[in-house]
């Protein structure tokens, strides 16, 4: 090219400018075509799921005739009024086996996360093993360690420890105790991994500003771990609330929990818009529980230290 010839421009059809605007066309393609399998999955089995079964709990109807949509609003204001106290037995138990976990899982996560070492991974395993056996199956040997003749109150009766009649089956407290063994990982991973993150500076200059141990605990660790309790509180209780074979498998027939009303609506009496209507009911209640903790604990103060 010589000195008066104008500078060559790119083809618009098909030269290298062309070819960078593809590559930014499937640039900005590229995430929403790396969530587009999960969105299906979750439209297919969640979403369509959901709006069948809000549709179905306004409906009336049985089993035998069918079930026609009649927006039957009745299925809702029933369900509080017959089944008021399960719903709040189930939330009850939730709040105790959710506060039990906590208790439970913090010192554990706070002690592999700071004292575990290169064995850290071997303990979580360790933690983790039991729950690789079937979820039913460690309900059911959780009722054989509670029974009266079982190896914890067994020695405890032959030895006169324990008064006549004292008996732990088919209470409540062994519907919160099985409730948290089950869903104690869920406290314990979030827990652990918020405590992992912290960098151990920090602390040390805690504890170079002359702060006691319990101080450094109570103003540096425990404002850190706080997203990891957050999401363990939320990962814990929905489940727990909505849980029936603990209650079946643990509980007597007074202390029964809203699942298994859900349950035997369903299964047992093929009322099913009923037992929608309960589902929905029980969703709602746990999602304003939820917003309602998040906004007392202060979600963005807790990312904000997280953040730090």
């Amino acid at each position: 090219m010589t000195a008066h010839e104008p500078p060559a421009t790119p083809d618009p059809s098909g030269g290298p400018g062309a070819a960078g605007g593809r590559g930014a066309g499937r640039g900005r393609l590229a995430p929403y075509l790396l969530v587009l399998p999960s969105g299906l999955w979750l439209l297919a089995f969640f979403a369509v799921p959901m709006v069948l079964m809000a549709s179905l709990s306004l409906q009336t109807g049985n089993l035998i005739d069918g079930f026609r949509q009649t927006f039957h609003w009745a299925n809702y204001s029933d369900g509080f009024s017959t089944y008021g106290d399960k719903f709040a037995r189930s939330l009850w138990y939730g709040l105790l086996a959710t506060g039990a976990c906590i208790v439970l899982a913090y010192p554990a996560a706070y002690w592999i996360a700071f004292r575990g070492g290169r064995n850290k991974s071997t303990y979580l395993f360790l933690l983790l093993l039991p729950y690789f056996v079937s979820f039913v199956l460690r309900t059911v040997s959780w009722k054989l360690v509670l029974t009266d003749n079982g190896p914890v109150l067994g020695p405890l009766r032959d030895h006169g420890l324990l008064p006549d009649g004292f008996h732990v089956l088919d209470t409540g407290w062994a519907v919160v105790s099985g409730l948290t063994y089950n869903f104690l990982p869920f406290m314990v991973l979030p827990i652990y991994v918020a405590l992992e993150r912290i960098d151990p500076r920090v602390v040390e200059a805690a504890r170079d500003l002359y702060a006691s141990r319990l101080q450094s605990f109570a103003r540096v660790i425990l404002p850190l771990s706080l997203p990891g309790v957050f999401a363990g509180v939320v990962m814990t209780y929905v489940p727990v609330s909505a849980d029936y074979v603990n209650a079946e498998v643990l509980g007597g027939p007074r202390n029964t929990m809203i699942g298994n009303v859900i349950q035997s609506e369903y299964f047992d009496n093929s009322a099913y818009p009923v037992a929608s209507a309960l589902s929905f009911s029980l969703m709602a209640i746990l999602l304003l529980g939820i917003f309602a903790y998040a906004r007392t604990l202060g979600t963005q103060d807790v990312l904000e230290a997280a953040r730090r």
